[in-house]
């Protein structure tokens, strides 16, 4: 067990080890003298949020499939919705379609699920989950950096911390190969996020493991294997952890390989290419009424109960023309349902308590792009949020979602001099879940913290914003 030693981490403390972490020397954010709190209810709740997930990305696919082959959805009475998998195909190319549904990849998700949880006031509210999640390296080293002022109470440490068990879980997918080597392949478009992952390698390494980062264009296929260059000869690669976005393949040069390759390269990639489980209209479907005994069958009551409470209630914005007794599954406007998604513009301020934000599969869909809060928008804003929607659905489909605010809290920050104060402010949590197939668990290992000034509405990584590790504490938050 590792104690504590000290009761805050020191603002010298922190700017040293960023220093001796030249990886990390571009960073933006606020330092703070001590973790998040978060009480062991929270941290229960937590992880029965990532066991949710987890049921959740299995459920996900067997709709998906049952869909795309025409089969029943239901045991005991009769429900096909070829419409889910055609929504969830919506703009993608056939031969990312056709590798999504290659028997070689069933039961297959990602290794590493990240759900984004804003803090309310009437607990936690997740707005999305990220299969291909930046702020693993960044966790585990905050992780590191408080280690000394939390000891074993911080979420990731003990016996198994947040670099082991990102390590397990990808060598996972080669049970029989003991020293697997590890390629972290990184795109130029997700380049932001290559330092966390060179430190990570690097620490990895530091512990025997055959762990490296390369761009796409170092990673070649040979025959059957794909290899790297390593001291001037090729080195089999056994498993590729993919750090790039599925819109972003025609960017990638080992993409066509990969999409036609053998069935050993295909598993040993993760996460895996299969769109349909990185839109975030699941989290739209998993509240449509049609579905709803679907949801029920194919999870768990507990992960059922859980979801049920933490998805806001979310909609898919379709904009397709309807018989005059029809209405769309949207919310009311004016105490009306609406037959159009143009009448979401005259919504009034209080009825646009709404996000919108493209679902997935564009360049716009990662960090707050996309998003627009009605209620925090002009009238013009919001009009030219849903124009947009309703113009990009043949090929990208939006969501609209209820805002859930999150509520202000305070916490210790450093000031640019050293000093503390308390800073008001709103919270997303980031867990972070490695993904143990064969025990069919989602482990919690780490909860990146993100506190935003309290005059921002939506939150995410941010200038001004206190990044921050989370702890276990008797009283918190």
């Amino acid at each position: 067990m590792k104690e504590a030693n000290r009761s805050a981490l020191s603002y010298e403390d922190a700017l040293q080890a960023f220093s001796d972490q030249s990886l990390f020397e571009n960073k933006t954010w606020r330092y703070s003298p001590e973790a998040f709190p978060l009480t062991p209810a929270q941290v229960k709740q937590v992880e029965q949020i990532g066991q949710a997930c987890y049921e959740f990305y299995k459920a996900q696919e067997s709709l998906y499939l049952r869909s795309v082959e025409g089969k029943n959805l239901l045991r005991n009475r009769p429900l096909k919705a070829p419409w889910v998998a055609a929504y969830l195909d919506r703009g993608k190319p056939e031969a990312l379609i056709q590798h999504a549904r290659a028997k070689a990849l069933r039961g297959t998700v990602p290794m590493v699920i990240r759900p984004d949880l804003l803090m309310t006031e009437d607990g936690f509210a997740m707005t999305e989950i990220d299969s291909v999640p930046g702020g693993i390296g960044l966790t585990a080293f905050l992780n590191q950096l408080y280690a000394d002022v939390h000891g074993d109470a911080l979420i990731g440490a003990g016996t198994q911390d947040m670099l082991t068990a990102f390590y397990q879980a990808l060598a996972s997918r080669v049970p029989n190969i003991s020293a697997p080597y590890i390629a972290i392949v990184v795109s130029d478009e997700a380049a932001t996020y290559r330092p966390e992952m060179e430190w990570l390698a690097s620490q990895l390494r530091q512990l025997g493991k055959r762990v490296h980062v390369f761009h796409p264009d170092d990673v070649m296929p040979l025959g059957d294997d794909i290899c790297v260059g390593m001291d001037g000869d090729p080195q089999k690669v056994d498993v590729i952890y993919r750090f790039w976005e599925l819109f972003d393949l025609a960017n990638v040069s080992i993409a066509d390989f990969l999409l036609k390759a053998r069935e050993a390269a295909q598993v040993r990639l993760t996460p895996p290419m299969r769109p349909f489980q990185e839109e975030k209209l699941n989290l739209a479907l998993f509240h449509h009424h049609i579905l709803e005994d679907f949801w029920r069958e194919n999870l768990s009551k507990q992960a059922y109960k859980v979801l049920a409470k933490v998805i806001p209630k979310s909609w898919v914005m379709d904009p397709v023309e309807l018989p005059p007794n029809a209405v769309l599954d949207a919310p009311y406007i004016g105490g009306k349902p609406m037959t159009d998604w143009s009448q979401l513009i005259d919504a009034s301020k209080k009825e646009r308590n709404l996000i919108i934000k493209i679902s997935g599969f564009h360049e716009s869909a990662w960090g707050a792009r996309s998003v627009t809060l009605g209620s925090d928008s002009s009238r013009a804003d919001w009009e030219r949020a849903i124009q947009q929607a309703i113009a990009m659905a043949d090929t990208s489909l939006h969501i609209l979602q209820t805002y859930e605010k999150p509520k202000r809290l305070r916490h210790p920050v450093y000031a640019a001099d050293g000093s503390v104060y308390q800073m008001e402010g709103r919270m997303r949590l980031c867990p972070y879940y490695f993904v143990d197939d064969t025990a069919k668990v989602a482990n919690l290992q780490g909860v990146l913290a993100t506190l935003c000034p309290a005059d921002k509405k939506i939150i995410h990584g941010m200038k001004d914003a206190a990044l921050l590790p989370c702890v276990i504490r008797e009283a918190a938050v």
